[in-house]
């Protein structure tokens, strides 16, 4: 409970703040430094405001009232719309939503907001137009494999198309550079430590280190087993329910999605992980069952190198399975 805070509620849409407390009610602002400031004024030193986690439109008000000293929690979504959901309510506004907000952070204990970095914003930024430049590069690959198999009809547009590669291609690997400039400025041991486990890639390296702030946001690997969303859920209930357990998927899909890829690799090259899969296929388990629990394993070994700070042992790492 937060019965020493006087809880902010605050639904936010691409142009519009709309905030709700218990002593202010509705209120409504702008989503801009404008809106930032106005909001400010009337915020009481005993304020903390709850938000959504809601992709690009929360994070510049996140990160001006941590720095104003201000106390924010940014929430999942997911657990504010089953808290809705719970309640049975029928009206859908964004100041019904803003209320919602403010009443779930009065009911839960929420999680503390900490301000990015500029390496980390920058390095977040450079995440997602890697991806956006990596969906367009398969894009183009589909294309080009397309025009071949019909024979090249247009030169023109073939030519283009390779031309478009060519600077994707160009991109990305700038993209990827400057990412390894910014994580080795800061987090050069502890991505040399994260290189050493087999298995692991530098992209998976360096997305963990960025996401995790170098590990300090968990303080073990079950908390951060569960932010990726790679533990398992159990679907039983009384005698007639007896559903197959799966992941929880309510995470990181990025970084669970790296891990699941370093996974096969895993299997091969990392002793621990190759003796899980082995073990589970041989259990009768699903292959990709396996894949999640080798995924599982990764990241729980690079926890564990990154908080020892000492490389990966194979015979060490052995004992501690």
């Amino acid at each position: 409970m937060n019965k020493d805070k006087e809880i902010y509620g605050i639904d936010v849409s691409k142009d519009v703040l709309d905030v709700w407390s218990q002593g202010s009610g509705h209120l409504q602002f702008t989503n801009d430094e404008k809106g930032f400031k106005g909001l400010l004024k009337v915020l009481s030193q005993k304020a903390l405001v709850v938000m959504e986690a809601t992709g690009y439109y929360h994070y510049r008000l996140a990160q001006y009232l941590h720095k104003n000293g201000i106390v924010v929690s940014v929430v999942n979504p997911l657990s504010v719309k089953r808290f809705i959901q719970m309640k049975l309510s029928k009206v859908k506004t964004d100041k019904s939503d803003a209320k919602a907000i403010c009443e779930y952070g009065e009911l839960n204990e929420v999680p503390l907001y900490n301000a990015l970095s500029n390496v980390q914003a920058e390095c977040l930024q450079l995440f997602r137009l890697l991806d956006n430049y990596l969906k367009q590069r398969t894009a183009t690959k589909n294309k080009l494999k397309g025009e071949e198999s019909l024979g090249k009809p247009s030169k023109v547009v073939y030519s283009s198309l390779k031309r478009n590669l060519r600077h994707l291609n160009k991109e990305i690997e700038a993209i990827e550079t400057r990412l390894l400039e910014l994580v080795k400025k800061e987090q050069q041991e502890q991505l040399t430590l994260l290189k050493s486990i087999p298995g692991m890639g530098v992209k998976t390296s360096l997305f963990l280190i960025v996401v995790t702030d170098g590990f300090n946001k968990f303080d073990n690997a079950k908390q951060l087993c569960s932010y990726v969303g790679i533990t398992p859920t159990i679907r039983e209930s009384g005698r007639s329910v007896r559903g197959k357990s799966r992941i929880s998927k309510v995470g990181n899909k990025k970084l669970r999605n790296l891990l699941f890829l370093c996974a096969f690799s895993a299997c091969k090259h990392n002793k621990a992980c190759r003796e899980l899969y082995e073990r589970m296929v041989a259990k009768g388990k699903s292959k990709k069952l396996a894949l999640i629990a080798v995924s599982n394993k990764l990241l729980k070994q690079a926890f564990a190198i990154a908080k020892s700070g000492l490389p990966y042992d194979e015979n060490y790492i052995s004992r501690l399975n």
